[in-house]
């Protein structure tokens, strides 16, 4: 692919098509520079059929931010889009609209405020939310969602995942079997999710981490086909590894040939002065071929050397894993928590894919505009009550009870802050019939969740460190429930709207209702 090309396809016209056919229209009309707002969220958690997420971890703000800033159309892009025509072969956009394009547009009058990244979020609360000319806005709307809906999506499944193994090590082993360069991004959402390291070797170095990985059973396949055996293959990544040495120990017999023959060479580097790593499994029962191995390498003196358990692993098939070994280890002899302090989880496929629920159905719904002087909320009705958007300028709070965990996420006003009520009343977004109050004595603390991130074109918002975003999601984790961090049947968390925003948002409804 030639580079020109890739420019144009990763530039501003990475885009849907319906997104410059609306916003010919509006300038058209003399809509385009209007005043609207535009609410991104998603409507429900992930669902992986025998389980379903009870919290998201918000991701790749970052990214989004750094495409937008100082994008524009380039004179190959208006080529590009001058050459387009319709079903009678005119030329579909107006010159008018591609010199309004060519000069006119970039993303710097735009102003967006977000939830920050790592923070635990919720379905059906604005993640982001964007404010500007009408036409730019909406053309934002495509590249937003790819960015946001992704790694949100990713990063969720890793946090899933790290709950399931605990503190033990978590490698994303996904690159290979990724939808072509949405790995990188998928592996950057995996560390902010929960894993330790990426085997994606140049999202490591961007990224500032050390990239993880083994060999593959081609390097044991190569000498055992050349007329060597496997112990002389485990030998010459030895020689070449001494302090690094871990092997893969399944292409013939586990038990039988693997573990022995990683043993001896483990013996080796011993009496040279080296400490081995360990060892990987990577088919058949882990939770039994762990413990077995567990043994033979005790019995070696090889107590503290790492299992590191792959193939096709996810957040259920761990905690499968664990509680076998929990079962099971003790009528070996083998301490099942010293076991489980062992071993170490790569996860490729389940994770990188979220297999199971392979998209975040996040959404990007006009909630307002501006109108001469006046402000109108905008709202579009569904037949599913739960789908209906809540409308108009908001803000959100978290609100935490008397432990210090978060209780509710609320929905508000602009103008609103729940900080100077006496008690919250929370409604609930569609059922009038729920609602309740919470007293002063009941809260701890209310948290605003957005923030701006990007002003008059520039980035405000710092573009951090994994780390910190790892801290973040590690505080908001703790601050759940237990039942919403459950694996299987989470417990629902709510989100409410305040008394204001309830009354406006039936009152669009009864309005529309009205005149349609």
């Amino acid at each position: 692919m030639k580079e020109h090309e890739r420019r144009t396809m990763e530039g501003i016209l990475f885009t849907d098509q319906y997104q410059l056919t609306m916003a010919q229209l509006y300038y058209r009309a003399g809509l385009h520079e209007r005043t609207a707002q535009f609410d991104h969220f998603f409507r429900n958690y992930p669902d992986y059929g025998m389980h379903k997420a009870g919290f998201c971890i918000n991701a790749g703000m970052d990214w989004l931010l750094d495409w937008m800033t100082g994008l524009h159309f380039r004179s190959e892009d208006i080529t590009n889009l001058r050459s387009q025509t319709d079903s009678r072969g005119k030329q579909l956009f107006g010159d008018d609209f591609l010199g309004w394009l060519e000069k006119g547009f970039d993303f710097s009058s735009l102003t967006i405020r977000a939830v920050g990244e790592g923070r635990v979020v919720h379905a059906n609360v604005p993640l982001t939310v964007v404010k500007g000319p009408l036409a730019v806005a909406q053309i934002l709307e495509t590249a937003l969602l790819n960015f946001l809906n992704f790694q949100t999506l990713i990063a969720t499944k890793a946090a899933r995942i790290r709950e399931s193994c605990d503190a033990q090590m978590l490698l994303e082993f996904g690159l290979r079997r990724a939808h072509e360069r949405g790995a990188n991004a998928g592996a950057r959402a995996a560390l902010i999710g929960g894993c330790d390291y990426t085997s994606n070797v140049g999202v490591s170095h961007v990224l500032g981490f050390v990239p993880k990985g083994t060999h593959a059973h081609s390097l044991i396949q190569t000498f055992l086909a050349l007329g060597n055996s496997e112990e002389d293959a485990f030998q010459a990544y030895a020689d070449l590894y001494p302090d690094d040495c871990l092997l893969l120990v399944d292409t013939i017999d586990t038990l039988e040939s693997g573990v022995p023959n990683a043993i001896r060479v483990f013996e080796k580097l011993k009496k040279r002065g080296h400490k081995p790593v360990g060892i990987r499994l990577d088919s058949g029962d882990l939770a039994y071929l762990s413990i077995q191995a567990a043994r033979k390498l005790n019995a070696a003196g090889f107590p503290d050397t790492i299992i590191v358990l792959s193939n096709n692993l996810d957040e259920l098939v761990i905690w499968q894993i664990v509680t076998q070994i929990r079962e099971e280890a003790p009528r070996y002899g083998v301490d099942p928590e010293r076991l489980m302090k062992r071993l170490v989880y790569g996860v490729g496929t389940r994770l990188i894919t979220s297999t199971g629920d392979s998209s975040l159905g996040g959404v990007y719904k006009l909630v307002g505009i501006e109108d001469g002087p006046s402000w109108r909320p905008a709202i579009k009705i569904s037949e599913t009550p739960e789908k209906t958007p809540n409308p108009g300028n908001k803000t959100v709070w978290r609100v935490y009870d008397e432990r210090g965990k978060a209780t509710v996420d609320l929905l508000a006003l602009e103008e609103e802050n729940p900080g100077d009520w006496d008690k919250v009343k929370l409604r609930h977004p569609s059922d009038h019939t729920e609602k309740r109050v919470l007293d002063k004595a009941q809260i701890s603390k209310i948290e605003p969740l957005l923030e701006p991130v990007f002003v008059e074109g520039k980035r405000v918002a710092d573009s951090h460190s994994i780390e910190t975003l790892r801290q973040r999601r590690e505080a908001d984790v703790a601050q759940l429930d237990p039942g919403i961090r459950r694996l299987m049947n989470p417990h629902i968390y709510h989100v409410s709207l305040s008394e204001k925003l309830w009354n406006l948002k039936q009152s669009l409804i009864e309005s529309m209702r009205r005149s349609g």
